[in-house]
């Protein structure tokens, strides 16, 4: 996104809520619709293709994990930042799961939250200090295939495609890949495209969850 302003989707079924985040985010993002459940939800970020999108993980008819997965397969360039009131371990674990890239409570300033935004959007991993520990004891303690079956996969693979796809993992951009490997974003752009076509995935989205699955990082 460089320095252009994101454009932001706001979830969550409390309009009060919604307008406070509005007033907080100012115009530092470009907060361009609004839903209050699943399938506006679903709707408007479909229609609007935003950046990034705020998502309370619980809502009357569904939950954020089923907005994410609804669209995130087929959305390459969206990317989901939990808000929410609950800190328990198992919602953080489950937004992560479907593919966000941060959770964040509602505690946060209005700074902070941009800050957030901005940094999910530009590919960043961003929870709450005390949330971050929850995504590494569920991605490090015998959850997900790991062994032969990750090893296989991984084998298909050059040592340097490795590299890069761990990078791809924790949420790094091209940019910032190139620049800690000392190779050139056109490189790191053919070695993704590499990992993704040998690994059958046809987005960052699929191959971040497949990585968190095996712990990949």
């Amino acid at each position: 996104m460089g320095a252009a302003v994101p454009r932001v989707v706001i979830v969550d079924d409390h309009r009060l809520f919604r307008s406070g985040v509005r007033v907080e985010l100012g115009d530092r993002v470009n907060v361009v619709a609004e839903a209050d459940d699943v399938a506006s939800a679903v709707s408007v970020i479909d229609q609007w293709q935003p950046d990034v999108v705020l998502l309370d993980v619980h809502l009357p008819s569904g939950s954020g994990r089923e907005v994410i997965e609804a669209v995130a397969s087929g959305r390459v360039d969206t990317r989901f930042l939990a808000l929410s009131v609950s800190d328990a371990a198992e919602d953080v674990i489950n937004v992560v799961r479907a593919g966000a890239r941060g959770y964040v409570t509602k505690s946060i300033s209005g700074d902070d939250l941009v800050d957030a935004i901005i940094r999910v959007g530009n590919g960043d991993a961003v929870f709450s200090p005390r949330l971050a520990g929850f995504v590494l004891d569920a991605f490090t303690v015998g959850n997900g295939p790991t062994g032969e079956d990750a090893d296989d996969d991984l084998d298909r693979l050059t040592p340097r495609e490795q590299e890069v796809l761990r990078h791809l993992a924790r949420g790094y951009t091209y940019k910032e890949i190139a620049r800690r490997l000392s190779i050139s974003i056109k490189t790191v752009e053919t070695h993704a495209s590499a990992v993704l076509r040998k690994l059958q995935f046809s987005n960052r989205n699929e191959l971040s969850r497949w990585a968190a699955a095996r712990r990949i990082w």
